[in-house]
């Protein structure tokens, strides 16, 4: 991966000011994802840094799905759903964790076996709740934490602070 195929990867995640909400500038990474070499070149820096440490990747609802299915497949392993709260028919563990607005919890099967070696991926990181509940949630499984990534940071909200170390492709 070259500088050049990164900032054309980050050229194509899209600022939608005032989206959910008025004040909120959300980052869509649809673009990014509809762009096969781009994907593939975020893909690969998600996975360098952690190559070969990790023997399941854990995705995040709903964003860190898409990206943490890619991660899994370039690596040759397979992906484990952290889901929002009744979204499993088998919970095994759950997690609540604190929002700016209000609370959510996120939960996980037991489907790896204790000591699996898992690399957790969501798309951002905001303030890290939600990636500290989904470390929170791998320990309380028995499940060994390779290492946290993300596609972009927002740094100026903290969120290595509450979820760090985390490992990200972008700093925004």
């Amino acid at each position: 991966m070259t500088s050049a195929a990164l900032a054309h990867a980050e050229s194509l995640i899209a600022s939608i000011p005032d989206f959910p909400e008025p004040g909120v500038l959300f980052r869509d990474i649809s673009p990014l994802l509809a762009d096969a070499a781009a994907l593939r070149t975020v893909v690969d820096a998600v996975i360098a840094p952690f190559a070969g440490e990790f023997d399941v990747v854990a995705g995040v609802e709903a964003r860190g799905f898409m990206l943490a299915g890619a991660v899994a497949i370039a690596a040759g392993v397979g992906m484990a759903p952290i889901r929002k709260a009744g979204k499993l028919p088998r919970p095994a563990a759950s997690v609540s964790y604190a929002l700016e607005y209000g609370t959510a919890q996120i939960e996980m099967s037991d489907d790896l076996p204790r000591g699996t070696r898992v690399l957790l991926v969501d798309d951002i990181l905001a303030t890290g709740g939600t990636l500290r509940a989904g470390q929170q949630l791998l320990a309380e499984l028995g499940l060994e934490l390779a290492g946290t990534a993300v596609l972009m940071e927002l740094a100026s909200l903290g969120g290595q602070e509450v979820a760090g170390p985390v490992h990200a492709v972008f700093r925004v």
